[in-house]
């Protein structure tokens, strides 16, 4: 019993330092972006979540209207 209990530890850490080590590998494959790509990719969601508010704003607004509009 206890020498399965020993093999089973060892493979456990084996595939923790595997899984670890494909990490690692992984991470030397990613892409990072540059400070420029990073702030031209803030600014585009910025303008964007600034004109959805705006469009959903207007649309409020004109719903707002024709209903006041409907029921007096």
């Amino acid at each position: 019993m206890a020498a399965k209990d020993s093999v089973k530890k060892a493979e456990e850490k084996k595939s923790f330092s595997k899984y670890f080590r494909g990490v690692k590998s992984e991470f030397k494959k990613v892409v990072w972006p540059t400070k420029k790509q990073i702030l031209n990719y803030t600014l585009i969601v910025i303008v964007a979540c600034i004109l959805f508010a705006l469009l959903l704003t207007l649309f409020d607004k004109l719903v707002t209207f024709v209903l006041s509009f409907i029921y007096g």
